[in-house]
Order: C-alpha cells, then structure tokens, then sequence
C-alpha cells in the first residue's frame, strides 16, 4: 500500500499566496477528504500535489519526493481528476478512457490487448458499456464525469486524487461511484484523496478529514473529530445539526434559522439522546431524511417496528409526517 504526507506546502497563484504551510498525511489504502467553503484552496491543493502547479514544500509517497519523478512516473504514481475536465472533440467513450493507459505505453507504442482489457473492465464497472462508442463531448455533464473518472482508474496508479468527484451525478451514479472507488481502496489498497462540498458524503465515505479556511488548515483529524457543530458553524457560518449514525460516523443536517432550539444550543440533553440513536429533531420527523444519511447494508430505521420500552409487544413503525414549512431540509453540505 501507498501512503502520501504533505509537508508545509505553500502555493501562490499570480503572485499572490494562496495555501499556506500545509500538512497533512493520508496512510497506504486510507481516504482523506479535503473540505472547506468555496475559495478554501481546496483544488488548488490537488492540482500541487498531482504537480499540476509549482509549491514550495514536500509532496512524498512511500518517502519518495514527487518533484523529483520524471513526468510519465508521476503519471504511474498519482491519478488525478479535475472538478471540471475538458475532453477532446471526436473522441469516443471507449478512445478516451485508453488515454488512462498512457503512463504505462512506450514512446509511439499502441495499446495492446492488456491495456483494452484493462480500459473495458473500468467501462463496465462504471456502467459506461452503453456509451463506449459514443462521442464523449455529446454527453451529458453527469456521463462525462464518470467517463473521465473511468480514465483515471485506468492508469491503476496507487494513488486516487478526486476534485469533486460527485459533481452533476445524479444521486444513484453518486453512490455507484463512491461505492466503486472506496471498494477499490479496501479490494486493492488504493490511497484515495478527494475534495468534497457534501459533509454528509465525505463523513460516510473519508477515514481522515482535512479542513482547509483561507487557504490554512484549520481543522484535521477523524470526521467525528473535524464536523462538530462548533467547527461548521464557525467556518461555515451555518446552522446545522451533527447527530451519530448507528455506525458511528457523524450526520450533518442542515436547520433553518429558529426552527427550533436545538439550532443554537448546547448539544445536551434531548440532542445528546439523538446522537445515540442517530433520530433527528422532533419537529421534522423522518421527512427530509438525507439520501447520503446511510451508506448501503447500513438499514433504514423508516418502516421498523419500534420494541416497547417494557418489553411488551413492537409497537408499530412510525409513520413518516408530510412535509412543512417547519420541516429541516438535511443536505450533506452545509451552506449560508
């Protein structure tokens, strides 16, 4: 397995700083995401370490410095996905995930049978069969996003750098995606960094936060650790509710302003009984539930008997309530 450390690494673009002594670590086979509000530098921290921009610093792998390997190793090392990629006219599906085989080609060789294999398992893994003789500049954003992660995954470098990964995919092919990449990290201990606006997401999916404000990290550590209400509402500036999945990892919900007090408070008492048991407020029931609220295998409480507290009969499931104006909409990314 890879691991990658990131040692006080400062950018500038236009002469003008934009990250500043950057540390962080991600061990062979972990996930680190990167999150941060809008301008954070979190892109531009991916695009150093993928040697897309000049830094000052260390960027290792295995102890190895990156700035120190050729072009094409650098290639075989780090697969790197930009939040919005340009894709060559006239190419097909099938024609561009190959170029993910590039690092691994001689100077004027052809793919051979290995390297279509290879770009063929990606194409069906992420449900792209139907589109491989397509032209990729004709599709839609969404389609395009999962073929230019296919060409990523092609070049099988031991290290997985995602902008935004989840970017125009509609809610299914968010999990698909996800769901592949993290099976990969666990099957074949693939290093996987990603940047993500969606907290919900990046909590079920990351082991490892990192929480970059103006261009400095001001948080890192486990997802319980970085999303605290605290920590979001004053880097976020928003209103949010931070409960505990039955898995552990923590769930973030967005709260209206005033909905209720639990919005401004303490996190005690009642709200300190729903971190155990992973419900939300009173006040907005189950309506709303958060599609990323629970990765699959990990249940739905909606639709369960609920035991008696004396240990008489189940009592029968709780009807999920209509929406409302007093409804809290939840959504992984909290916004101001």
């Amino acid at each position: 397995m890879t691991g990658l450390r990131i040692a006080g690494l400062d950018v500038a673009r236009d002469r003008c700083p934009v990250l500043h002594g950057i540390g962080a670590e991600v061990a062979g086979g972990g996930w680190l995401a990167v999150i941060g509000p809008n301008g954070a530098g979190k892109s531009t921290l991916l695009k150093a370490v993928a040697g897309l921009l000049p830094y000052r610093g260390d960027v290792t792998v295995d102890g190895v410095r990156l700035r120190d390997l050729p072009a094409r190793e650098l290639a075989r090392t780090i697969a790197y996905t930009p939040q919005n990629p340009v894709v060559p006219p006239q190419m097909t599906v099938r024609e561009y995930v190959l170029l993910g085989r590039t690092p691994h080609l001689g100077y004027l060789a052809v793919p051979g049978r290995t390297d279509r294999a290879v770009a063929d398992a990606v194409i069906d893994r992420l449900d792209l069969g139907a589109l491989a003789a397509r032209d990729v500049a004709r599709l839609s954003g969404g389609e395009r996003q999962r073929v230019v992660l296919a060409r990523a995954l092609a070049q099988q470098a031991p290290v997985l750098m995602l902008d935004e990964p989840t970017t125009a995919l509609d809610l299914g092919h968010q999990q698909q995606v996800l769901e592949l990449v993290d099976r990969l990290r666990r099957d074949d201990g693939l290093t996987v960094i990603t940047t993500l606006h969606d907290l919900g997401v990046a909590a079920q999916y990351a082991e490892r936060m990192l929480l970059l404000v103006n261009g400095r990290a001001a948080a890192s550590g486990t997802a319980a650790e970085v999303l605290t209400r605290d920590t979001i509402a004053e880097h976020y500036h928003a209103h949010v509710e931070v409960v505990v999945g039955r898995d552990g990892r923590p769930q973030v919900h967005l709260v209206r302003p005033g909905a209720g007090a639990d919005a401004t408070g303490s996190g005690g008492g009642a709200a300190a009984h729903r971190e155990n048991d992973g419900e939300r407020p009173a006040q907005g029931g189950d309506a709303g539930r958060t599609e990323h609220g629970d990765r699959p295998g990990r249940g739905d409480r909606a639709g369960r008997a609920h035991p008696s507290p004396a240990g008489g009969p189940a009592a029968p499931a709780r009807q999920q309530r209509p929406h409302g104006p007093n409804t809290a909409a939840r959504t992984g990314e909290a916004t101001p």
